[in-house]
């Protein structure tokens, strides 16, 4: 079995949004040992470069493009770039992401707006320039996604929109290329160690630096990214990936005003959560 998922991801070229850190990071080199070509992007072009120098270093063959999703130029150069170095693409993982914490009517609307252009506009416009080479081979676009693109969590009005547009684009994208044999896959990994909630937005758009939650009982990026990929090759439509996160989505759509009430409390005990 080891040696057939090997075969399988063999010289597949993969792009990997938010690649310098968490999950995104770990993905890639998860890849990486199953010799895969591997595109990173995100924003720091000096983390990318790094991560490009070590993968070489460990025989990896690997392509860093310094990337802002929401910017329609950037992700038409990330794409154009992964054609002219490889000349195809089998799979998109949508990972790069920027979280907030406030409430909506203290909230500034252009922290609401990056939010969302990031989150979704961000895999609209990767998965729209990479569509046609997927749909040529017939492969896989991901969306790393999160339990609050299935119920709604306190204090994260723009993050919840953006991941519940996220799947419904996504959704819908498979639906229409039910006869074109293309994969889509929602990722929903829960509470996982990495550093989207120190980078959280607050209220004006200030990063929050300090992480409202324990980050070691988390689950470990490597563990998460094995799992993506487990997924992409038994071409399965959805992964959440916690007992909670299952719990949770079951109630929400059979007991939704019970769900809300134990959603709050637990969100209300968060360190400074800026509702009680």
């Amino acid at each position: 079995m080891l040696i057939d998922f090997l075969l399988f991801m063999e010289n597949k070229v993969v792009i990997v949004t938010g690649a310098s850190s968490g999950i995104g990071l770990a993905i890639a080199y998860e890849f990486v040992k199953l010799d895969a070509k591997i595109v990173i992007a995100a924003r720091s072009i000096d983390k990318l470069l790094e991560i490009e120098q070590d993968i070489i270093n460990k025989g990896g063959d690997i392509l860093a493009v310094r990337t802002d999703v929401s910017i329609e130029s950037d992700v038409e150069n990330l794409i154009a770039k992964t054609i002219e170095k490889y000349g195809k693409i089998d799979i998109l993982i949508n990972n790069a992401g920027v979280s907030m914490r406030a409430m909506f009517n203290e909230l500034e609307l252009n922290v609401f707006k990056k939010v969302i252009d990031i989150n979704f506009w961000g895999t609209v416009l990767c998965t729209k320039y990479a569509l046609p080479h997927i749909l040529e081979s017939k492969g896989s676009v991901v969306g790393v996604s999160s339990i609050s693109g299935y119920a709604p969590l306190p204090a994260r009005t723009a993050y919840c929109s953006a991941k519940y547009a996220m799947h419904g684009f996504l959704e819908t994208l498979r639906i229409e290329n039910l006869r074109n044999n293309l994969h889509v896959l929602i990722a929903t990994p829960g509470f996982t160690e990495s550093n989207i909630r120190k980078s959280a937005l607050s209220l004006d758009g200030t990063i929050q630096e300090d992480s409202p939650r324990n980050e070691h009982n988390m689950m470990s990026p490597e563990y998460v990214a094995k799992r993506i990929i487990r997924s992409i090759k038994r071409r399965k439509r959805t992964l959440i990936l916690t007992r909670i996160g299952y719990v949770i989505v079951w109630f929400n759509r059979f007991f939704p005003k019970f769900t809300d009430k134990q959603v709050y409390k637990a969100m209300a005990k968060e360190p400074n959560a800026p509702f009680k």
